[in-house]
């Protein structure tokens, strides 16, 4: 059964965004579907997320990091709890083994970290199999790349996640796993 729900995304996007407004759609979708949402805790995607989520009444944990910290950025006013650890690769591994869903909107080369960890992870069966959703078309797009020919990656491996063009159906794939 699915309790918690990673959601990966760029700190960039600010309110307005498409982005934005995109992972608090989602955020409050997983909320009113009785989700933990568990997010790295600071601005944008991360901060939509948790906002959509705790207007919707779901427990909002933040993951941050020392680093960040120090360097004046601040957990979002919409976390519940905070995991704090010094390092980005502690952070790296709680965002993804803490979770029993993993969904990842748009970002930058930290998301596409938690992206390639959750998808290895899942290979080498580390993790217990669980949804790994990629919302926006890009992501399958990305993956169909990188996969190529099927040289490195086997097909099978290419089943690990599935795409999904809106929040209400990065939802409905949630719900439909279990």
């Amino acid at each position: 059964m699915i309790q918690t729900v990673s959601v990966f995304g760029g700190g960039s996007p600010r309110a307005g965004d498409p982005a934005y407004e995109i992972a608090y759609r989602l955020g409050q979708l997983l909320g009113e579907a009785g989700y933990r949402v568990l997010t790295g805790g600071y601005a944008g995607v991360m901060e939509a997320a948790s906002k959509g989520a705790k207007e919707a009444g779901a427990h909002v944990i933040g993951v941050t990091v020392g680093m960040f910290d120090k360097a004046g950025h601040l957990p979002n006013e919409y976390i519940d709890e905070v995991v704090s650890y010094e390092n980005l690769s502690e952070r790296l591994i709680h965002v993804v083994k803490a979770a029993d869903a993993a969904i990842a909107l748009p970002g930058g080369i930290g998301t596409l970290s938690e992206v390639a960890l959750t998808w290895s992870l899942l290979q080498t069966r580390e993790v217990e199999p669980m949804p790994f959703v990629l919302l926006g078309e890009h992501w399958g797009e990305l993956l169909h790349t990188y996969y190529g020919n099927g040289a490195y990656i086997r097909e099978a491996d290419m089943t690990l996640w599935q795409v999904a063009r809106t929040p209400e159906q990065a939802v409905t794939l949630l719900r439909n796993w279990e």
